[in-house]
């Protein structure tokens, strides 16, 4: 069986930044066809849940606050990609806009809702990995879809 990373907020952990999760109808199918990998990088690099809200601003993750928190951030994605790689993952299922898990769209870093392209500090090492990225509303399609990655 393909096992596959997956964002733990998807799959109904109570770990984003609020302290609630995002479970995902169109996740959580996937148990019954693939291993499922859940990883919280925010947490994985030591963040507290609740935690204020970040965003990418400059090339750094910081909170809403003012704090910068992008050691944590990239500390977290080395975690998560050392789960990829001890669990032979090739797929990662992420949330969408997050700072750690969007790809290809995240929020601005204005804290105002606005979206710029762009990807998350985790989901940014896992794509210089080779790990194809999917997210909450394509992942069915995609792996349906998609032949397996090759070197992963």
């Amino acid at each position: 069986m393909m096992n596959l990373l997956v964002s733990a907020c998807l799959l109904g952990v109570n770990c984003r930044y609020c302290g609630d999760a995002c479970p995902g109808a169109d996740v959580k199918y996937l148990a019954e066809r693939f291993g499922l990998i859940p990883v919280c990088p925010e947490q994985l690099g030591g963040l507290p849940t609740p935690r204020p809200p970040a965003e990418i601003r400059g090339g750094r993750v910081v909170t809403v606050n003012g704090g910068d928190v992008t050691e944590a951030f990239q500390k977290g994605a080395q975690e998560a990609l050392r789960l990829a790689e001890l669990f032979g993952c090739r797929y990662a299922v992420l949330k969408n806009r997050s700072p750690s898990c969007g790809a290809g769209c995240i929020y601005d870093g204005t804290f105002s809702g606005s979206l710029t392209k762009g990807d998350g500090v985790t989901a940014s090492l896992l794509k210089q990995a080779g790990l194809v990225l999917l997210n909450e509303d394509n992942a069915e399609e995609e792996l349906n879809r998609l032949p397996p990655p090759e070197n992963v």
